[in-house]
């Protein structure tokens, strides 16, 4: 068994648009189940242990929806998790085997700018650990850095694409478009198609670009958790 930590958005505005956000439910969901049901331990953090919103697009709503946010929506003991996670300053990495990162938009405006999120990926990368992370949850990388240099110089990676969030109309409403500011810092950044699934492995480092990226994601995972 091992101890894996997520590390999940507490932001629910979507900037100055009056819309909520979140975490996206199924990128939550896929990971979370994919552990649980592997026999492993999961710790579900946010920043202050502040309460999880979800972002309302990934509200399961008709049988299209994941069989993972289905799933989630109908499990009290998941649910509760949401309001009442625990505090990321309580944890230390070196309790964990893996760190895994949820997209939804909320991670572009508290996971990206937090001090403490980087100090304690930082840490987590330095201790060989393995991080995974979908869609936005990549935002939670872009402070990080090692011996003075970005985490993700040099990285294969994907994550949630400029035309993916211009295709949504939210390339004016982010504070930074991710895809750019990873090119920025140095990341051999792997694009797929819009919406589609697409995961990269660059030794300890998983990605997935999107929400159709988190099963796929959770699969490597389990894999790579052995």
């Amino acid at each position: 068994m091992s101890n894996i930590l997520i590390l999940s958005t507490a932001h629910d505005a979507l900037g100055e648009t009056g819309n909520k956000t979140g975490v996206w439910l199924e990128e939550l969901a896929a990971p979370y189940f994919a552990l649980c049901d592997g026999g492993h331990k999961v710790t579900l953090t946010t920043i202050g242990g502040a309460p999880i919103p979800i972002d309302p697009n990934s509200e399961p709503s008709d049988e299209d929806s994941s069989e993972s946010a289905r799933r989630f929506k109908g499990n009290n003991d998941a649910m509760a998790l949401l309001d009442k996670p625990a505090r990321l300053s309580d944890q230390s990495p070196g309790d964990f085997d893996a760190i895994v990162i949820p997209g939804g938009h909320g991670a572009m405006w508290d996971l990206a700018e937090s001090g403490e999120v980087a100090a304690f990926l930082a840490e987590a990368w330095r201790q060989e650990k393995v991080i995974a992370s979908l869609c936005h949850g990549p935002a939670a990388l872009t402070g990080v850095e090692i011996d003075g240099q970005p985490l993700v110089k040099g990285m294969k990676l994907a994550a949630f694409t400029d035309a993916e969030e211009q295709a949504m109309e939210l390339d004016g409403v982010v504070p930074f478009l991710l895809e750019s500011r990873l090119r920025e810092q140095g990341a051999e950044f792997q694009p797929g198609d819009n919406f589609q699934s697409k995961t990269v492995v660059d030794g300890r480092l998983i990605t997935g670009q999107n929400p159709a990226s988190s099963d796929a994601l959770s699969v490597l995972l389990m894999e790579r958790l052995g």
